[in-house]
């Protein structure tokens, strides 16, 4: 029901045309739920115009964070450096099978212009982003180039922050070790400062484990505009079943609560895997890696609706970590051959 009641707005909103979605942006449709609203990007009743907005249209584009709950999208990890025809395809599967909102990217491309693709892509499929600095694992200072390559698309492609919702860096700085929190903090400050004419926020994404291993790191957690947390209670020593693990996700989760002044959070790296492997072995012998357990975890996630929902700074939104077992083998909603490993159809509202 809520991809026919999608569908239909989106019809109705190409029959009508760009110019007047321009005049109407500004107003809230309250005969709909606001994850289906007309009126703010990247609602499922949202389509994005074929022209460019205006800057002054920026300031009613997004969505309200509150109405940013239960499931928004997908990670999507851009190693293998898809082509803009290959992110196009996917990302409208994200977005119109999925009912997704928005896509996180994981790991990172060098390819120059790779981010113009990216928000190309995302502007066709009327997905936000959640863009990254991507570290990486080696302990080198490549992430620098990284940073300024993105934010120099981001400044020149007037596309760019009509989808970009957030700068990320990560992925898991803190508990990687890859800079002191205090120089992290001061990454945060600098990247606001830079993207302020954009009026992109930007946050680290990263364990709870990663904060309280630095003794908080309260300076990154009052630098970032918005919590953007790794919950992958499999790794808990504590972990059993999925179904199982809703108190090790409060655990973490009161204490970004505790922590994090009011901000509002995501579960952007989130997920159970379905295998194990080299890089993915767990810390509790009782710990089942398998599918249904994939599948139980977002279920479990699924029930507690309300609950992410009233969540101090506007809800919890979750993402599924991650699109396919190709990028990341065991947690992909699709298996390597490009099946579906489980019926997924989670909540976007409750």
């Amino acid at each position: 029901m809520e991809f026919l009641l999608a569908a239909l707005l989106t019809l109705s909103l190409l029959l009508r045309g760009p110019v007047v979605l321009a005049a109407s942006i500004a107003v809230r449709d309250t005969s709909s739920p606001d994850h289906l609203s007309k009126h703010c990007f990247p609602a499922l009743g949202f389509v994005t115009p074929q022209r460019t907005p205006e800057d002054f249209e920026l300031e009613h584009w997004w969505c309200d964070p509150s109405t940013e709950y239960a499931f928004v999208g997908f990670s999507y990890e851009v190693t293998a450096c898809q082509s803009r025809q290959q992110l196009i395809e996917e990302f409208r599967d994200i977005r119109y099978h999925f009912n997704s909102r928005y896509v996180r990217l994981y790991g990172a491309c060098d390819r120059e212009n790779f981010y113009d693709d990216i928000v190309e892509a995302a502007w066709q499929s009327s997905l936000g982003v959640h863009a990254l600095v991507w570290f990486g694992f080696n302990g080198d200072d490549v992430w620098i180039g990284r940073r300024d390559a993105l934010f120099s698309s981001l400044h020149s492609n007037p596309r760019a922050k009509f989808v970009t919702r957030v700068v990320q860096f990560g992925s898991e700085p803190l508990f990687d070790n890859v800079l002191p929190h205090d120089q992290l903090a001061e990454q945060v400050i600098l990247a606001k400062a830079n993207l302020s004419s954009l009026h992109i926020p930007v946050t680290v994404s990263e364990l709870a484990y990663g904060y309280q291993e630095r003794g908080g790191a309260q300076d990154v957690l009052d630098a970032i505009d918005s919590i953007n947390i790794h919950m992958l209670p499999f790794f808990s020593q504590n972990a059993s079943t999925a179904n199982e693990s809703w108190p090790l996700v409060l655990n973490d989760l009161d204490w970004f609560i505790e922590h994090g002044n009011g901000k509002k959070m995501y579960f952007d790296e989130n997920g159970w895997p379905s295998v194990t492997s080299p890089s993915v072995q767990p810390n509790s012998p009782l710990a089942v890696s398998d599918v249904e357990n994939e599948q139980q975890y977002f279920i479990l996630l699924d029930r507690h609706c309300e609950y992410l929902k009233e969540v101090v700074g506007g809800g919890v939104g979750w993402f599924a970590h991650i699109y396919s077992d190709n990028q990341e083998p065991g947690y992909g909603i699709y298996d390597s051959s490009g099946h579906l490993k489980f019926p997924f159809h989670p909540r976007t509202f409750c």
